[in-house]
């Protein structure tokens, strides 16, 4: 690091990103990157090209590429200002579930770490000695974990209000999904069914089962039908305002367990798969070209981005994410920390931040790891192939490389050190977040 400090680079790179610090917060300034994608030199330290090499010999030897098929895999491994290795890095390539990447970060751009999404239900008739006289209608605000938990609190918050059956049917309005169901009228069946516990499936009584201990089983009846509405439902009377987790939480629940269903709506709620790559290819300051997106979630290989643009949404996600109060490590699963979803089974250096990304023939990591010697280090490694649990030893067996040379940090760095309570996700189901209207 001090050749970087004697070179110059590192005070050029600092005045282009509008960053001015003294010469000993020259390491903090490092690792929190405020100019994504900006490289000024090539590494003078040969260790990143030096393990991608070996790294390469690897997958050949262990017939997991041939020659004729290397410029398939992508890897674009950056510190800083300094590019420590490239191989095809700016290469659009199909790359999975790498592409929540760009929904978190254009979702979290938009809307903010606070924000919530909201589910109204409301009534249509009467409400006569604890029934519903007519409809009971659901208007759906995009909620992308809207589950059986918030379901069976909604149904409670109704019955202490003192409805205990509907006579009309359930009306579902707008962009309602419910257990990762977006078909709204299947979404409407399942929630009818929830409200109800004499009518649970053992699906229904497991999510019960782990609510807190003393969550009244709901018996909220609709006798008639399920009926999906095109258009906002008149005369109706708003009865309870449910707000989701905030999204900074949903972000973190999503790239844990790399849910599709929740990208797909986070980025229909930012205007859609088209708006997502524009805006993040703006945001990363790269070329359009090298953010190629089919949707929101991944699913195809027509979803393409280059290794290079992969690593500058995540630095500009780690600025974005500073601005939200948290740090990059509370959007994604971390090594040491995490133990759910995609970091199973994993074997990554400490305090690994990342993202996986899985396809029949696609197997991608990206994400950022500390060092003693270089600061954050900011990876994508692409790989094309059958061999997809082969593939992800390696990648794993490569940053564990890389930081043999470099070296762990004595302590995790604030600048991805995640935030308590952030990544500690709450009781799904929480009653506080029922908002009682009618006659409140």
């Amino acid at each position: 690091m001090l050749e970087l400090f004697g070179s110059g680079l590192f005070s050029l790179w600092l005045d282009m990103a509008g960053v001015k610090v003294k010469p000993l917060d020259a390491l903090e300034a490092l690792a929190w990157q405020t100019s994504p994608g900006l490289v000024v030199a090539p590494d003078p330290n040969p260790a990143g090209a030096k393990t991608v090499e070996q790294y390469f010999k690897d997958l050949v030897t262990g017939k997991l590429v041939a020659g004729n098929t290397i410029a398939s895999q992508g890897i674009w491994i950056q510190s800083g200002p300094i590019l420590m290795a490239n191989h095809e890095g700016t290469k659009p390539m199909p790359a999975a579930s790498l592409t929540k990447i760009a929904t978190s970060l254009v979702s979290l751009k938009m809307l903010g770490g606070e924000h919530q999404f909201e589910t109204l239900v409301s009534s249509r008739g009467a409400i006569q000695n604890g029934v519903l006289q007519g409809d009971l209608v659901i208007t759906g605000g995009g909620d992308p974990l809207f589950v059986v938990q918030e379901a069976i609190a909604l149904a409670n918050t109704l019955h202490k209000m003192g409805i205990k059956e509907v006579k009309g049917n359930l009306i579902v309005v707008g962009n309602f999904a419910m257990n990762f169901q977006r078909n709204p009228t299947l979404a409407g069946e399942f929630f009818k069914k929830t409200l109800n516990h004499t009518t649970w499936s053992r699906d229904i009584t497991l999510h019960y089962s782990i609510m807190p201990k003393g969550t009244p089983k709901p018996q909220l009846r609709i006798a008639g039908r399920v009926i999906l509405a095109t258009e906002p439902v008149a005369s109706t009377t708003l009865l309870v305002r449910h707000r989701s987790l905030p999204l900074k939480q949903l972000i973190n629940e999503m790239n844990v367990f790399s849910n599709n269903d929740m990208a797909e709506m986070l980025a229909e709620a930012v205007g859609g798969h088209t708006v997502v790559q524009a805006t993040a290819a703006k945001l990363a300051r790269v070329p359009e070209s090298e953010i190629q997106l089919i949707n929101g979630s991944g699913l195809g290989v027509d979803n393409r981005i280059s290794p290079r643009a992969v690593c500058s949404m995540l630095m500009v996600l780690q600025r974005e994410a500073v601005v939200n109060g948290m740090t990059i490590a509370d959007l994604f699963p971390t090594s040491g920390i995490d133990h759910r979803g995609t970091m199973h089974s994993r074997h990554l250096p400490n305090a690994t931040v990342m993202k996986t990304g899985t396809l029949r023939d696609v197997s991608a990591l990206a994400g950022v790891v500390p060092t003693r010697d270089r600061g954050l280090v900011w990876f994508t490694i692409i790989n094309r192939g059958p061999f997809v649990s082969s593939f992800r030893q390696e990648q794993d067996k490569l940053l564990q490389n890389l930081v043999k040379q470099l070296q762990l940090p004595q302590t995790v760095p604030t600048a991805i050190a995640p935030h308590s309570g952030i990544k500690n996700l709450p009781s799904l189901g929480a009653g506080d977040r029922n908002e009682v209207v009618f006659g409140g």
